[in-house]
C-alpha cells in the first residue's frame, strides 16, 4: 500500500492530549497551517487559506509531544496523511489526520532547549558532584568565533585547524 508523507509547518490550535488505548498511548492535537503572500497593495504579508489537520503521535514520540509542545506553539509535524471514517448519528463521517513520524518546534520562529530523556540500561551520567571545583575549560584562552560578524562563522579558525591538539571529550 502506497503512503502520502507530509510536512506541514504551522501553529497548534488546542492543547495536546494524551490518552492510553488498548493499541498504547496516543497524544493528539490540531495544527493550522496558513498561506501567506506579499500583497503590493498595502505593501506587506496576507494570509491565504488555511489548512486545518488533526495530528496523531504515537507512543513515545506523543510522551515527548505532550511534554514539549503547547497551544499555539509553532511547529513542523512529519508524517503520512490518512482518512480516518466512523459512522456517527448523522452517517458515515471521515477526517484528514497525520499519524506523526516527528514532531519539532519551528525554530524559524524562536529557540528551545532540549532534553533527551535517559535510555534504559544506560550509564548513569557520570557528573562531578555539586560541590566539586569547576573544571578547567579549554577553550577559555580562544575568542569566540562569532563576536566579529556572520561572516567569520565562514573562515578557518587557525586554533583549530593548525597542530593544536583535540581536546578529549569526557567518558
Amino acid at each position: 500500500m502506497n503512503e502520502t508523507p507530509l510536512h506541514v509547518v504551522g501553529n497548534v490550535v488546542d492543547v495536546p492530549r494524551h490518552t492510553r488505548t488498548a493499541n498504547g498511548s496516543v497524544t493528539n492535537f490540531r495544527i493550522a497551517s496558513s498561506s501567506r503572500r506579499w500583497d503590493d497593495e498595502t505593501k506587506g504579508f496576507v494570509d491565504g487559506a488555511s489548512l486545518f489537520v488533526d495530528v496523531a503521535c504515537w507512543g513515545e514520540l506523543g510522551g515527548n509531544v505532550v511534554r514539549s509542545i503547547s497551544k499555539g506553539d509553532p511547529v513542523v509535524v512529519v508524517g503520512n496523511l490518512l482518512t480516518e471514517s466512523w459512522d456517527s448519528d448523522s452517517g458515515r463521517r471521515s477526517a484528514n489526520r497525520i499519524k506523526a513520524v516527528a514532531v519539532g518546534l519551528n525554530l524559524a520562529r524562536g529557540w528551545s532547549e532540549f532534553t533527551r530523556p535517559a535510555r534504559a540500561g544506560a550509564v548513569p551520567d557520570l557528573a562531578p558532584p555539586e560541590d566539586a571545583p569547576p573544571a578547567e575549560d579549554p577553550y577559555a584562552d580562544r575568542s569566540t568565533d562569532y563576536i566579529e560578524g556572520e561572516r567569520t562563522l565562514h573562515l578557518t579558525d587557525s586554533d583549530v585547524s593548525g597542530d593544536r591538539e583535540a581536546v578529549p571529550t569526557p567518558a
